[in-house]
């Protein structure tokens, strides 16, 4: 069973800081193609600013964008995973928590991001592996068997 560090494997964590302007960080999210990024003030993790944080605190409420700090709409109520745990015990824990995106710490330090997509992508590989392995199964004879056909 795949853990987490390998769905993040070697990829760059793109982060924000808490005094960014929504606007900077919703051109970032745009520009990466990414629905989620971690709020960093210095070397610590502060929060998540999300496609939908800008939906329901940004555009519902008629915030400015430019004038609107990332800390001022931020989620600070964080669903984590640590990098070593079971892909499926983040997807499970993500579903219960419905949210689309997990922070994943190593040792209390932030590792990455994923989502829930990268974690739906891994769990269809998995499922995928193991019903060809099951297929083989079934389908094995063995040398030695000799089948007769019936005349």
């Amino acid at each position: 069973m795949r853990s987490v560090r390998a769905v993040i494997g070697g990829r760059e964590t793109v982060t924000v800081a808490p005094l960014a302007s929504v606007l900077e960080a919703a051109q970032l999210m745009a520009a990466r193609r990414i629905g989620a990024v971690p709020v960093v003030d210095g070397d610590r993790l502060a929060g998540i600013f999300t496609e939908r944080d800008v939906l329901t605190r940004v555009v519902a409420a008629g915030l400015d964008p430019s004038t609107t700090t990332v800390a001022d709409v931020m989620s600070i109520q964080l669903v984590v995973a640590e990098i070593g745990e079971p892909y499926d015990a983040c997807l499970q824990r993500m579903r219960q928590a419905r949210v689309r995106h997990l922070i994943v710490l190593n040792q209390g330090r932030l590792a990455g991001i994923v989502s829930l997509r990268d974690l739906m992508a891994v769990d269809l590989d998995e499922k995928d592996e193991a019903i060809t392995l099951l297929n083989a199964y079934v389908h094995y004879i063995p040398a030695d068997i000799h089948v007769k056909a019936h005349t």
